[in-house]
């Protein structure tokens, strides 16, 4: 979503098949959001956050705005964090930090690789009796197993879908948000995955932060009025494949679905005058449920 500097002269009202408005500078971007200062449609990308409503990059470029200075030279995302010049790099780092443990997986063995051993999620040995792992006190498991993959297929799609789900989302919430949202929803799955599934196997991917993802985006599409059949369609091919397809932790996909879409309904929900307040106690509320869980099934297992 690289930004278009400027500005056209005579801005285009073009309307796609839903009928919205195409962004002024943006004009392949339908859109429901109008500036409050020049009534002109604007996309995600060139939101900015004023007292009432959103602005444009050129009204607040042009001091156009409220009036007052510091509103002007601190733009703001729809969800009210900063707005950066690179939308993409907190998705390319996860990218980076993806690739780089497979590569190292691949290196050492592949599914045979001590790194599975030691990051995997894992709650029970191999015979489904004996506590190990998250149950035996490893809970960083369920961080690390966010960023484990093994296969190339598995690879190869998750990371297609970080590009394309996380770049728009980024440039949405901001950065610090976008990261939060991207956490949690991991840990969302591997909460609910270590609470339901038989941790007698390693389960690793990074598929229910995805899921969040995908989650968090029709939040924020219905948020801003868009078309929401191409996601509800996307969304429910991807729902289709987990329960249907062989070998796949249908509980990690649906716990990263659940929280990735409670933590953006959160951040693009809350009233402007305590919306920080809010955005932190969504995120902690999701943190502890995540605790909740995992201790809740902690104790049935060595009990």
């Amino acid at each position: 979503m690289d930004q278009v500097p400027g500005s056209p002269k005579e801005p285009q009202d073009v309307r796609g098949d839903e009928g919205l408005p195409g962004c002024h500078r943006h004009p392949d971007r339908p859109t429901g959001i109008r500036c409050t200062r020049c009534d002109q449609p604007i996309c995600p990308e060139c939101m900015i956050s004023a007292s009432v409503g959103f602005q444009c990059p050129d009204c607040v470029r042009n001091g156009a705005g409220t009036g007052h200075a510091p509103q002007a030279a601190a733009p703001r995302t729809i969800a009210g964090g900063t707005i950066a010049a690179d939308p993409r790099l907190i998705t390319k780092i996860l990218l980076g930090i993806n690739a780089a443990l497979f590569i190292a997986v691949l290196a050492t063995g592949g599914e045979m690789s001590e790194l599975v051993d030691r990051l995997a999620l894992l709650g029970l040995d191999q015979y489904g009796y004996q506590p190990v792992g998250v149950a035996a006190g490893e809970w960083y498991r369920l961080l690390t197993a966010m960023f484990l993959h093994q296969q190339i297929p598995h690879f190869a799609f998750n990371m297609l879908s970080l590009w394309w789900l996380g770049p728009p989302l980024e440039a949405a919430l901001g950065r610090l948000r976008f990261t939060a949202l991207y956490l949690l929803a991991g840990l969302g799955g591997s909460a609910l995955s270590y609470l339901l599934a038989a941790q007698g196997q390693p389960s690793l991917g990074a598929s229910g932060a995805i899921f969040g993802l995908l989650g968090a985006t029709a939040v924020l599409l219905r948020r801003l009025n868009y078309d929401m059949k191409p996601v509800l369609i996307l969304l429910g091919i991807n729902l289709a494949f987990t329960f249907l397809w062989p070998h796949i932790a249908w509980q990690a996909h649906v716990g990263g679905l659940v929280v990735g879409a409670a933590v953006a309904f959160g951040m693009v929900h809350a009233p402007r005058e305590r919306r920080t307040l809010m955005h932190v106690a969504t995120c902690a509320v999701a943190f502890l449920a995540v605790i909740a869980v995992v201790c809740v099934r902690t104790l049935q297992l060595v009990g």
